[in-house]
């Protein structure tokens, strides 16, 4: 429990930052779900959807949501995975 006005500002604080990363967070993993799922169904159709899940995960990175070697590794990944995929295609 908080005992002086800046640790109860604090807490206000933390409680809607927190807030805001946790839906964040998850609408960017809601992206990358999509973004898989298109890849491995029509791969010819998955770089608008890869191109926009790279976009969230730049975003993500540069707001602080999410660290930036984690989003730039999860790029990485999904251009990976486009790549296979069309080929194989």
């Amino acid at each position: 429990m908080a005992n002086h006005a800046s640790a109860e500002k604090r807490n206000r604080q933390r409680i809607k930052r927190t807030a805001r990363n946790r839906a964040a967070k998850s609408a960017l993993r809601t992206e990358l779900k999509k973004a898989r799922a298109t890849i491995t169904a029509t791969p010819a159709d998955a770089t608008k959807i890869v191109r926009e899940a790279i976009g969230a995960l730049d975003g993500a990175a540069h707001k602080g949501t999410i660290p930036r070697k984690r989003a730039s590794r999860l790029q990485g990944r999904l251009a990976r995975a486009l790549h296979k995929a069309s080929k194989a295609a």
